[in-house]
């Protein structure tokens, strides 16, 4: 390798490490939970012939949507022990555009319309979150 090149690859290197840096310096240490945030909570009851498949569907989505899309915070979707067709979701996320900008993505137009048929009831709760440190404090657990 020419002395050229090689002062050029070191020069790349170096470049991408102070970027690298750059970036990990300027992202917070713990999470922070702005006042913007959107959380919700879902309840659906899905019918009991259509359980098993809902679960795979909602799991593949929630899997998706935390992985994929930088402003969804968390998507949690959970059953009742003892009516595991009533479902509940916590979702959060970093804010409201951030949510509408989820409902237009590939994974969850593929959830809501493979899922239509089998949700018997659904009602979608907006929360105010009551203490942001204590919420700071479970995501630090993490």
């Amino acid at each position: 390798m020419s002395w050229e090149k090689t002062k050029l690859c070191a020069f790349m290197l170096m470049l991408l490490f102070s970027i690298t840096l750059k970036g990990a310096i300027s992202k917070p240490l713990h999470p922070v939970i702005e006042p913007e945030m959107m959380v919700r909570i879902s309840e659906i009851e899905i019918f009991p012939e259509y359980l098993s498949a809902y679960l795979a569907i909602v799991k593949e989505e929630a899997a998706a949507s935390v992985k994929k899309e930088p402003g969804v915070v968390a998507i949690f979707p959970m059953s009742m022990k003892e009516q595991p067709n009533q479902i509940r979701i916590v979702e959060i996320y970093a804010d409201s555009a951030a949510y509408q900008s989820h409902l237009k993505t590939p994974h969850f137009q593929h959830y809501k319309t493979t899922t239509l048929k089998m949700v018997k009831a659904l009602k979608l709760i907006d929360m105010n979150v009551l203490d942001t440190q204590t919420m700071q404090e479970i995501f630090k657990k993490l």
